[in-house]
């Protein structure tokens, strides 16, 4: 009865880690639009002028 205690102990590991595996690996489509989205509004903020002088710019 031992053996067979010891033997059902990697199966069980095996089983809880194929369970995981098939989960981590699952296909996550769900917030690509608004991903896109907030990459587009950053995008946007980037190519805007400010008025003024420019940050990197010495006013010495």
């Amino acid at each position: 009865m031992a053996a067979l205690a010891w033997l059902l102990i990697p199966v069980a590991a095996a089983c809880a880690a194929a369970l995981w595996g098939s989960w981590a690996a699952r296909n996550r489509k769900v917030g690509d639009v608004a991903e896109l989205a907030g990459y587009e509004r950053f995008r946007a903020a980037m190519e805007r002028r400010e008025s003024g002088v420019a940050p990197d710019s010495d006013a010495a």
